[in-house]
């Protein structure tokens, strides 16, 4: 015989199946609600890393980004001209990364040109710069130079070119890398010439990985029906050398050859005025001593009468000499100068009185 339920449990299960019922409405009316919810806007903050901080300004950055977008103007001109075929560079963007980021930006079978940098009576050896240029645009380019159509050449990333037109790749190259100078000459005159061509980037050895470097990325806009990139890394070494001479140049142009003019500054600050304080002693009290000196008490300099005093000039110890009197006023006569190797009588090194102490 099946089993009955009773009443109890009939009750139960009609109150059980009335909240489940009314439960799914709000469930539903707030999953509504939810979705009516506008979306809130997350906020992209860029990254610092604290370990690697930027080696460059940003009036640096500006430099380099005036200097490639006159260059993204040059050599567009000069590829439009040269090749009859109608080009957009524009420049993307200009970044202070690690060199391994451009290594690792590309694949192992791209060609990148390593690119030698050199300054008019500068003999410092110069890092040089290594240019990449999307193997899309060099076939283009050389489909053009041979009397193809107005067709845009599609190749495979990795794709890896044949001796005859490495050959070419080198006559395109030339073109591009001596745009640099005009790229270059609002600030500096610099020439650039092709060093070596590399088939595998992660042998160049020119630059360590961990190196600073400037990533300048150029758009390549080919007839509207394409886009190829141009990458060029400028290494940290070079880029402090390219700076420091365009920093000098405008110091000696507004009249401030800090070298030549030397004597002239000095004589500027000559009139200047510091404070010169002797140093009698100093010594440690308790704050109870000092709350309950009064007139007449003696303190202890713990220094001999005979003792050499400090002159500190602002707040650095300069010189040392003797305590006495000059026309009827106290004076120091300086005995000697004093160093910062120097060590004081306690033996330690010359510093300035400390917080607490009292000096005369």
């Amino acid at each position: 015989m099946a089993d009955v339920l009773s009443q109890s449990q009939i009750d139960a299960l009609l109150k059980s199946m009335a909240t489940t019922s009314a439960e799914e409405p709000a469930a539903a009316t707030a999953v509504k609600d939810e979705k009516k919810k506008p979306e809130t806007e997350q906020v992209k903050y860029s990254k610092y890393d604290f370990y690697s901080p930027r080696k460059f300004t940003k009036d640096k950055i500006k430099i380099l980004t005036s200097v490639f977008e006159n260059y993204a103007r040059i050599i567009t001109s000069q590829v439009n001209g040269i090749f009859r075929v109608m080009t957009d560079i524009t420049v993307m963007e200009v970044q202070e990364r690690r060199y391994y980021e451009y290594v690792n930006s590309l694949n192992e079978n791209d060609t990148v040109t390593l690119v030698e940098a050199s300054i008019q009576d500068y003999n410092k050896n110069l890092v040089p710069l290594m240019m990449y240029v999307s193997p899309g645009l060099i076939i283009t380019l050389i489909d053009h130079m041979l009397g193809g159509g107005e067709e845009v050449v599609k190749v495979k990333p990795g794709y890896r070119y044949s001796d005859v037109e490495t050959a070419l790749y080198r006559r395109i190259l030339q073109y591009l890398i001596q745009a640099l100078r005009d790229g270059f000459s609002n600030y500096i005159n610099i020439q650039f010439k092709a060093q070596r061509i590399e088939d595998n980037p992660s042998m160049i050895q020119d630059v360590g990985l961990d190196e600073t470097v400037a990533i300048i990325h150029l758009n390549v806009d080919v007839t509207g029906l394409a886009v190829e990139r141009i990458r060029i890394c400028l290494p940290g070494n070079l880029l402090e050398n390219i700076f420091q001479i365009i920093d000098s140049r405008k110091h000696i142009a507004r009249g401030y050859d800090f070298e030549d003019n030397k004597e002239t500054i000095l004589d500027n600050i000559r009139q200047s005025q510091l404070p010169v304080t002797g140093q009698l002693g100093t010594v440690f009290l308790d704050l109870n001593d000092i709350y309950r000196l009064k007139v007449g008490d003696v303190i202890d300099m713990n220094k001999g009468k005979d003792k050499d005093v400090k002159l500190y000039i602002g707040k650095q110890p300069w010189f040392t000499g003797k305590m006495g009197v000059y026309k009827k006023n106290v004076a120091v006569r300086i005995n000697r100068r004093l160093y910062e190797e120097e060590i004081d009588e306690d033996g330690t090194p010359g510093s300035l009185p400390e917080a607490g102490t009292g000096d005369a």
